[in-house]
């Protein structure tokens, strides 16, 4: 999944920083909507297995400081190797959204124009320049 998500955003930002005028702005934007709900989902099912996988390790840790068995040191073992991963896609998927949200803004400030302002700045919303380094996701 990480790697799917890295491939969109990378096309994404090759779209746009082409510097070509954007042929279908409306259309980028409703796809990327579509794309940000999905990868929402996703991520918000993934914090809710490794909300509960972390609770199962704890639980099987403290059970393990009353009454130490090799049996439940190994699987106290298995689970926290299983964990970090878990963990580790968790964030790729969380940096993956915030990215996508930060290449919808930056397509809702190319579809502006000077007369007609997409993004409120009375409101106290300050979007910065289009900047996402690869070293931000990662897989």
């Amino acid at each position: 999944m990480g790697g799917k998500l890295k491939s969109y955003i990378k096309a994404m930002r090759e779209l746009l920083e082409s510097g070509e005028p954007l042929k279908d702005p409306e259309g980028v934007k409703r796809e990327l909507l579509t794309e940000i709900g999905f990868w929402q989902h996703e991520r918000f099912v993934h914090l809710i297995v490794t909300f509960l996988f972390a609770v199962v390790t704890v639980a099987v840790l403290l059970v393990l400081v009353f009454k130490a068995t090799i049996a439940l040191f190994l699987l106290f073992v298995m689970l926290l190797v299983l964990l970090v991963p878990y963990i580790k896609h968790y964030y790729v998927l969380e940096n993956g959204v915030q990215t996508l949200y930060v290449i919808y803004e930056e397509v809702t400030r190319r579809t502006c124009s000077a007369d007609r302002q997409c993004i409120p700045e009375e409101y106290g919303i300050n979007i910065p320049e289009f900047k996402v380094n690869d070293d931000q996701i990662k897989t």
